[in-house]
């Protein structure tokens, strides 16, 4: 036999050796799932999720926030909250017990200065639904008689009290990390490890990116844009195994009838706008719905009242930008955070 004919003999069986050996490899190596990218609209604005799975959880995740609007949200009527407000006589739901609880839980940490009563002072100045002139000091102490948190409890029945009817509850500055913790509550059941989830901003992380990193998360440098389409990055954080949130007041901010630009946050306890030099506050924080609150509590209180809450509450990290006298940015983060920044 010739050497043509002796490989023509040969070659099937290195072929199929080759396919064998191939597929023994591959029985041997451990199944690595591919990236997923989901993305949609919630809460009036966008949400993304990158998730190590096999297949697209976008229906199971949307499932989820569809429940946190149907329970927190002030502008889907049928949702518990509204009716509440509204006076009807309704049973609360599981998600709106929860999340009443722990916002009870951080107004007493933080002296009152988030306070999910504060509604009607937030709409008398023209950051709910209602845009008008500008209420005077007569107004603001009417208005305060329906805003404390200490006016409204949940009962044994699971009724929510509150001390005045008249009284409006308004979740949105916790609302938002909630829905993020339960779709990171959702890819830990599924036993999910490596996943990034943002909605509106408020962030939870866990585990590796798709390049086998920590996530590189970046915190927006402060610059008066009320369109939010020039978001320049102040500093870039390297973060694994938590929550991140950001309240700001230079992009969130209305322009009254008498030309007068007034910050979005409220203070609970004046019933005005807060005039404190933070201008960006972000919270890390084991739960996004605790940074979320917290983030928007230290733009209440301001910087050194802020610095005293962090140092009695270890689970909290902050990185703070303010204008200084000279009105020239500055920065300020406690020393745990430091080491997670990487420009």
């Amino acid at each position: 036999m010739n050497s043509s004919n002796k490989w023509k003999w040969q070659l099937p069986f290195l072929i199929l050796l080759i396919i064998g050996s191939v597929l023994i490899i591959r029985r041997h190596q451990p199944h690595v799932a591919p990236f997923q990218k989901s993305e949609g609209m919630i809460f009036g604005t966008v949400f993304h999720a990158t998730y190590q799975s096999d297949s697209s959880l976008y229906y199971s995740i949307m499932k989820e926030l569809q429940e946190v609007d149907g329970s927190l949200s002030m502008f889907n009527p049928n949702s518990t909250l509204s009716r509440i407000n509204r006076g009807e006589r309704t049973t609360t739901d599981s998600l709106l017990r929860f999340v009443f609880t722990q916002a009870q839980q951080i107004s007493q940490a933080t002296d009152g200065c988030f306070d999910v009563t504060v509604a009607p002072l937030v709409n008398a100045w023209g950051f709910g639904f209602k845009n008008g002139v500008l209420p005077d000091s007569a107004q603001v102490d009417s208005l305060r008689q329906f805003v404390g948190w200490q006016k409204v409890s949940i009962d044994e029945g699971g009724h929510l009290r509150k001390a005045d009817e008249r009284m409006v509850l308004d979740f949105s500055a916790i609302a938002k990390g909630f829905g993020v913790d339960q779709v990171a509550s959702l890819f830990n059941q599924l036993g999910i490890t490596n996943y990034m989830v943002e909605i509106g901003g408020e962030i939870v992380v866990k585990g590796l990116n798709p390049k086998g990193r920590l996530w590189s998360i970046g915190v927006n440098k402060p610059i008066e844009d009320s369109t939010s389409t020039n978001q320049e990055i102040q500093t870039i954080l390297a973060l694994t195994d938590c929550a991140m949130a950001t309240s700001g007041n230079y992009r969130n901010y209305y322009i009254s009838a008498e030309g007068r630009k007034l910050a979005h946050t409220i203070d609970p306890h004046s019933g005005y706008p807060v005039q404190h030099s933070i201008l960006s506050s972000t919270v890390l924080a084991p739960t996004c719905s605790m940074a979320d609150a917290f983030a928007t509590s230290f733009m209440v209180m301001g910087l050194e009242h802020a610095k005293a809450v962090l140092k009695a509450h270890p689970e909290l990290q902050a990185y703070f930008i303010y204008s200084d006298e000279q009105g020239r940015l500055q920065t300020w983060c406690d020393e745990n955070l430091k080491r997670r920044i990487t420009h």
